[in-house]
């Protein structure tokens, strides 16, 4: 548990999409159909939520390489950013994206999806600037964050190009790709971010 009321490493991967479901349908057996109904109104945020508990068990399983992991982070506006990795390789903020058996494809620039492009590079790069701007602001010291999109149960991912802007990874091996990345940052760092990045009166201003 937390040292303080509103730790958020107390949080759970999922947990802001759990709060908007919640609000989307109060009744909890109700809610719990709309998993399983294939036209229901809450089905999409429930796929979510899966992806967002696959993505989040991985990134966990890198605490015994030194790493530390938030999950639902939520800013004023009531948006959040699903995970964030802090360890030796740096800082990473990670959106996860389950396109169940679907074939997603990332050139330099964009992901497709069956073909059809998306918005995941943009607000993805966007999303990491924004919270690299809050960590070095409250640090006091440069903090970079390099964007991650994790795919979860689709039925084939291809990456091309060689620095990609946003790094794209299947979720079942994200902790293995992070993990193995070359050290930047000292564990006397690893601790500041991260107990910066674990207090809510961060993400507030």
């Amino acid at each position: 548990m937390g040292t303080v009321p509103g730790d958020l490493a107390d949080n759970r991967p999922g947990d802001a999409i759990r709060r908007k479901l919640r609000e989307l349908q109060p009744n909890p057996v109700l809610r719990l159909l709309g998993r399983w109904l294939p036209h229901s109104s809450t089905r999409s945020w429930w796929d979510g939520l899966t992806g967002e508990r696959v993505t989040g068990r991985r990134l966990d399983a890198l605490r015994r390489h030194g790493w530390h992991t938030l999950h639902a982070v939520q800013w004023p506006s009531g948006a959040d950013v699903d995970h964030l990795a802090i360890g030796p390789a740096g800082v990473f903020a990670v959106n996860s994206k389950r396109h169940r058996g679907k074939t997603v494809w990332y050139g330099d620039r964009a992901i497709t999806v069956n073909r059809t492009p998306t918005r995941h590079v943009v607000i993805s790069r966007s999303e990491a600037r924004r919270v690299s701007r809050v960590l070095s602001r409250a640090c006091g010291y440069p903090v970079p964050v390099r964007p991650v999109i994790a795919v979860v149960h689709s039925a084939k991912l291809t990456v091309k190009g060689t620095d990609p802007p946003v790094l794209v990874l299947d979720a079942a091996r994200i902790d293995r790709v992070l993990s193995g990345l070359p050290a930047t940052l000292t564990p006397r760092q690893v601790a500041h971010v991260y107990a910066v990045a674990r207090s809510p009166r961060t993400w507030t201003g």
